[in-house]
């Protein structure tokens, strides 16, 4: 019998994929659990649609990212912190303070576990910072550091 994958299912196949399984196989255990559907002219337009429509979705997020990766390039985010007197910092900037400066100031909401760096900004001076924002779009947000001595 022939079946559309619903789910990925080990030693069988991957989600979407259309595969030949024993008739009791498919009746016993993969329709009672929805793992499968049988391949039906009904089940493969609805199939084509979904594939179709995820693309889109997916061509919708990656142009949505490359225009906030264009914004995120103009921005440089300043940094005012506690130093010593020979230029050292007293702690340094996480990412979290960066993202949280986007949302504050730019309303802009990044996930911290999206950048690339992930080392704290511990030195005085300008950084870029890389994202990935969607799969193949990468965008750098500019940090500038400033001491102010104690």
């Amino acid at each position: 019998m022939k079946v559309i994958l619903l789910a990925d299912v080990k030693k069988l196949g991957k989600k979407d994929q259309t595969i030949e399984v024993s008739d009791g196989y498919a009746v016993n255990f993969l329709f009672p659990r929805k793992l499968a559907v049988q391949v039906t002219k009904k089940s493969v337009e609805v199939l084509e649609n979904q594939q179709e429509e995820r693309k889109e979705n997916e061509a919708k997020a990656k142009a949505e990212a490359e225009v906030l990766a264009k914004r995120l390039d103009e921005i440089t985010l300043p940094f005012k912190v506690k130093t010593g007197r020979e230029g050292k910092l007293f702690g340094a900037i996480s990412l979290k303070q960066v993202t949280d400066e986007l949302e504050k100031q730019y309303k802009i909401t990044i996930d911290k576990r999206k950048f690339i760096d992930k080392g704290p900004l511990d030195v005085l001076g300008y950084w870029d910072l890389k994202v990935e924002l969607h799969k193949g779009v990468i965008a750098k947000v500019h940090v500038h550091i400033e001491g102010e001595e104690k």
